[in-house]
């Protein structure tokens, strides 16, 4: 990658434009010290600069590297971003700072907050917060004692369980651990013009609506969720708004008839919630590529994690990620197969502005 233009490269400085880290690199005459264009020292005066393509350039003509922004080092931003987040992970029982993280990369404890959440989508403390939660359900599904559970997944307290990570259990953490054990949820399924289809729904709204090969296999998903809560099918009688869900749902998918507007049980992590919940305010016939995607929620490197979340729904066709497409336009993936997807696609590019007019764009969500 050539040199940007002098002026590309005072303005990057003056800027702390972090894009053009590992484009080039700055030596400052007064000190004979060289740094990133991020680097958070005051910059020197625009008289005093010396551009450089490399770090070792810069050495080489007598500039030593910045210890405050390490400009030596060689790995681009998105490496040193994904490594100090596996180290997250990695040490999340041990309750990291901020301060720790940063002390391990180029960035200042305030820029590695808003480099990690532009490129991931989540904070660190999010993240760390995710990856202790799933700690926490794993324990409780391994029978572990609720107050034991707590100290290995590194929240140092049960206060701080009932916070943030609750709303990834869905329940109290009483009830994960038993399995969902007391917890009723009501299950239906139905042909469609897409195959077998299940929908399930807890007190609060729909949690599943997959499709399958079979209701055995279906029921199988449902219960690997909720090992030990009462899963009961669903008659008419006993949950009349569940059949009325699933017949809407199979209407749209015979007849082109409204996609239902249904309440939603929503459960992922935070950055999951937000693609999800952008989802189900596109348009029919719509399409956005993953990158667009984690522009409009506000994390414009996190394309990964949107793929990753569309890969995670569970809820087909109520949280549309069949809108999502790769950058070329191609169909990507489809946690229920791209024959489903595209057809989908195809239905919705016929009937879609008749569907938009007749069905309500505000989605009853509820995401415990």
């Amino acid at each position: 990658m050539s040199l940007p233009s002098p002026e590309e490269c005072l303005h990057a400085v003056q800027t702390r434009d972090a894009r053009f880290d590992g484009r080039f690199v700055y030596g400052v005459l007064s000190t004979t010290i060289f740094c990133r264009p991020s680097c958070p020292s005051r910059p020197a005066r625009p008289e005093h600069l010396r551009w450089f393509d490399t770090p070792g350039a810069a050495i080489n003509a007598g500039f030593r590297p910045c210890k405050r922004c390490r400009p030596e080092q060689t790995e681009q931003s998105d490496q040193i971003l994904e490594r100090l987040s596996r180290w997250l992970i990695e040490h999340a029982d041990a309750n990291p700072s901020l301060d720790d993280l940063a002390a391990m990369g180029p960035w200042s404890p305030t820029q590695l907050q808003k480099r990690f959440k532009a490129w991931l989508g989540i904070s660190p403390k999010q993240l760390l917060d995710a990856t202790r939660s799933e700690v926490f359900k794993a324990a409780l599904k391994r029978g572990m004692r609720i107050t034991d559970a707590i100290m290995e997944a590194g929240f140092g307290s049960s206060s701080r369980v009932y916070g943030e990570p609750l709303r990834h259990l869905g329940m109290s953490p009483k009830s994960w651990r038993s399995g969902a054990a007391g917890e009723q949820i009501f299950f239906a399924s139905t042909d469609t013009a897409l195959g077998r289809l299940m929908m399930a729904a807890t007190e609060t709204g729909v949690c599943f609506a997959e499709f399958g090969t079979d209701d055995a296999a279906l029921l199988a998903k449902l219960r690997q969720e909720f090992p030990n809560a009462t899963l009961r099918e669903s008659p008419a009688r006993e949950s009349s708004e569940l059949a009325t869900w699933l017949q809407a749902l199979s209407d749209h998918l015979e007849h082109d008839q409204p996609r239902p507007n249904v309440p939603l049980d929503l459960r992922g992590t935070a950055l999951q919630i937000k693609v999800w919940r952008f989802l189900l305010g596109t348009e029919i016939g719509s399409r956005h590529s993953y990158s667009e995607v984690a522009r409009a929620i506000g994390a414009d490197k996190a394309h990964r994690a949107v793929a990753s979340a569309c890969a995670a729904n569970r809820i087909a066709i109520l949280v549309p990620c069949h809108r999502v497409l790769s950058a070329s336009g191609s169909l990507a993936g489809y946690r229920w197969g791209l024959a489903r997807k595209r057809a989908l696609l195809a239905q919705e590019a016929l009937a879609g502005p008749a569907l938009a007019q007749a069905t309500t764009t505000q989605q009853n969500v509820v995401s415990d």
